[in-house]
């Protein structure tokens, strides 16, 4: 029955969220890290889609299996995010358009969404741990 608590779909999606926002944090250090590299264009990572049909009813995000022998797993495949450059901003003279406020700004958020939905499964794990005593 406790496996049915960790398994469901509300800690499927706080899983993939987890890993979404780590994976958007990386991206926006790259995007710091490159703040003055000519021709560097900054990138933003986006799964919110992935979040939204994880919730719909009876959604499987099974992984393809492209030969009989291969075995499923239960791991988030990478491929659920998307990586793509930040729309708009404004190119300087060097073609970098990188900026400082956006990548502070969506770095704060990112930090304070990734700390919410971990402390949301910390909740829901404490209330299972009182619940087995």
């Amino acid at each position: 029955m406790a496996e049915n608590f960790l398994t469901d779909s509300a800690t499927r999606a706080a899983k993939i969220a987890l890993n979404g926002l780590s994976l958007r944090q990386q991206a926006i250090s790259r995007n710091l890290a490159n703040i003055d590299t000519p021709g560097y264009r900054a990138q933003t990572l986006e799964f919110s889609e992935t979040i939204r049909r994880l919730s719909e009813p009876q959604t499987d995000l099974a992984l393809r299996r492209t030969h009989t022998s291969h075995q499923t797993s239960a791991t988030v495949p990478d491929s659920l995010y998307t990586l793509a450059n930040r729309p708009g901003g404004t190119l300087r003279a060097d073609q970098n358009n990188v900026d400082l406020d956006v990548e502070l700004t969506d770095l704060s958020a990112t930090g304070i969404q990734y700390q919410a939905v971990s402390q949301a499964i910390s909740q829901k794990l404490l209330l299972l741990k009182t619940l087995a005593k």
